[in-house]
């Protein structure tokens, strides 16, 4: 998937349409079959059947499998599942459903480099909670409004150009929190056509498109903080989810390109617009312990392409030899009018680069940085907020070039160390509610170095 050598910088910022287009045959065709292990719980006879619509199933104690449970679930209820390797597909189609592990690092669902995914959601209301999944063709956990009878749609299916909301209505509320997803052949944790959602104290690594995503939403309302991605293609993506997601105090470090904001015509709601990234670490995305990006992407903090109205703020962002930041178009969109404010750069091969076409120029950007910064053209720099500078004169050899290291399998990706455990497992939790609160921005300071990194397996 990977190449060597430098790497082109524009097309460093495209979406990764080579892996996509490569599994959307393998998705609409792939359906996992469940394993058998004689010490797995997961395949042991229930000790007792609980009564259908129970609010409390136990796995493997009242069923032999999370599907099993989830079928068995009443509406609001918990699945609540034991230690143990579970190697099965689990789909989540029943509102205000928790399916929460006894322990994060042992409760498991093991896609065994074969299943499609490993926790799909098309119910509103779902948590997901205090477990790992590994190993899956393309998901970890996916929540998502677009799907058949039949499963998630593949990308480039009906409803992603030209989306139908009465034909795929968005899931409403959500919430992943202290997951592990990692060795997932596209995405870790990804949502897509959902809204009113967060995804918090979750780890991901080992994807060949991102760790955690977040696209295809309009006034999406959704929180992503205190998560950790390392040994990704990206850290976090997202395309054409707008107007109000917030991307706060993360750590997106040793990937191959730390977070992408992305306008994209495979998708509907284009362009990108309005989001808050604030108070994030992004450094050192230089891993080569990753699968390969599939435009070669190596070496970049944060990418900008065809975003607008985006605010960053209060971010490090430091340690990459390509850049800091770029901002380019995506086919016919501008990135326009993105603040950059507070934010500290440091040791990037130049801090912020414009490498848009003269066809799309980059407009309104403004800068108010914490200490010095470089920038080509140097022009950049001179737009104050808010209101920014005028288009200005791209210069798409300002990126340097740099070696890009081969890839790896997502499956080869070392797997991660431990992660905190959720406090409380056995209480069954009340619903979500209809909208997410933000926390305030100015709770978010420049982050150090040692944000999160307890938590991650790089350096």
């Amino acid at each position: 998937m990977g190449k060597s050598g430098a790497a082109d910088p524009l097309a460093q910022l495209g979406r990764l349409g080579v892996v996509i287009a490569a599994a959307t045959a393998l998705l609409m065709a792939a359906c996992g079959s469940a394993g058998s292990d004689d010490d797995d719980p997961s395949t042991t006879a229930p000790s007792t059947t609980p009564a259908a619509g129970a609010d409390l199933v136990r796995v493997p104690d009242d069923a032999p499998t999370i599907g099993a449970a989830v079928e068995q679930v009443n509406n609001g209820g918990l699945v609540l599942v034991a230690p143990g390797t579970y190697p099965e597909e689990v789909t989540i189609n029943k509102s205000d459903v928790t399916l929460r592990g006894e322990d994060r690092n042992g409760t498991i669902i093991d896609g065994e480099g074969s299943r499609s995914f490993g926790v799909f959601v098309s119910a509103d209301g779902v948590r997901i909670e205090n477990l790992t999944v590994h190993s899956t063709l393309f998901y970890g956990v996916l929540v998502t409004g677009m799907h058949d009878e039949n499963g998630p749609l593949a990308h480039g299916g009906p409803g992603y150009t030209e989306l139908n909301p009465e034909q795929f209505p968005p899931v409403e509320r959500f919430a992943i929190n202290h997951v592990t997803a990692y060795n997932n052949g596209l995405y870790g944790i990804y949502a897509f056509n959902a809204r009113h959602g967060t995804i918090t104290d979750s780890y991901a690594s080992g994807s060949a498109d991102s760790g955690f995503y977040v696209g295809q939403c309009e006034e999406c309302d959704i929180l992503v903080t205190a998560n950790v991605a390392e040994r990704n293609a990206v850290g976090f993506e997202n395309a054409n989810a707008s107007d109000s997601v917030m991307v706060a105090g993360n750590r997106f470090s040793g990937n191959r390109i730390g977070l992408t904001l992305l306008s994209s015509y495979q998708e509907a709601f284009t362009p990108q617009r309005e989001n808050l990234v604030v108070g994030n670490l992004i450094m050192d995305n230089t891993s080569a312990d990753s699968p390969a990006h599939a435009h070669g992407g190596f070496g970049l903090g944060v990418a900008i392409s065809g975003g607008q109205r985006n605010d960053i703020v209060a971010n490090h962002i430091a340690g990459h030899p390509s850049a800091g930041v770029v901002l380019s178009n995506a086919e016919d969109i501008p990135a326009l009018d993105n603040q950059f404010r507070e934010n500290v750069f440091g040791d990037n091969g130049v801090d912020v680069a414009d490498t848009s076409a003269t066809r799309a120029p980059t407009a309104g950007t403004c800068f108010e940085t914490d200490g010095a910064a470089t920038s080509s053209p140097t022009t950049l720099l001179d737009g104050p907020c808010p209101g920014g500078a005028g288009p200005a004169s791209p210069d798409p050899g300002a990126v340097p070039e740099v070696i890009t290291p081969p890839g790896i399998s997502f499956l080869d990706v070392p797997a991660p160390p431990d992660q905190p455990n959720l406090a409380d497992v056995e209480a069954i939790p009340d619903p979500l509610p209809a909208t997410v609160e933000l926390p305030d921005p100015a709770d978010f300071a420049v982050p150090d170095t040692t944000l999160l990194s307890d938590r991650a397996g790089t350096p």
